[in-house]
């Protein structure tokens, strides 16, 4: 990531900014909405974002939603973002990071492969359209 200083962090609560906004319409088709009491996002300005449902009692966080900008795919944000949030998780005493991703997103699988996540598990027809979804872990310490 090009200059750490342009991580940002989302409290619980917070609204979205209305790029977030736009980049969660191009990604998602809809927006996510307000934050709720467990749910924090970082955020790289203008290019990414992920938002993270966080237990802490239990040490997990569960990637909800992560994106990044189209026209700045392919740069190393996305292995960035998910690394600057999984340390700032970690610090926070996050122990255990899961996800779940559609079998067919094979470069968002990719990342977190390379990234050191392992497949745990499938949700059948877990999507509106009937796709499966790959469940992901990664246990830290």
């Amino acid at each position: 990531m090009s200059g750490r200083q342009e991580l940002f962090h989302l409290g619980p609560g917070s609204g979205a900014p209305a790029w977030l906004e736009e980049l969660d319409r191009i990604c998602f088709n809809e927006p996510w909405g307000d934050l709720a009491g467990h749910e924090q996002a970082w955020c790289l300005h203008n290019k990414a974002f992920a938002i993270w449902s966080i237990n802490t009692v239990a040490g997990e966080a569960e990637l909800l939603r992560m994106a990044v900008d189209p026209s700045h795919r392919g740069h190393g944000l996305g292995r960035a973002l998910l690394s600057a949030c999984e340390a700032e998780l970690s610090r926070m005493g996050i122990t255990i990071f899961l996800l779940e991703v559609r079998v067919s997103n094979t470069a968002a699988r990719a990342l977190y492969e390379a990234s050191g996540w392992k497949q745990d598990g499938l949700r059948k027809a877990y999507y509106k359209n009937g796709e499966d979804a790959a469940l992901y872990r990664k246990p830290l310490g």
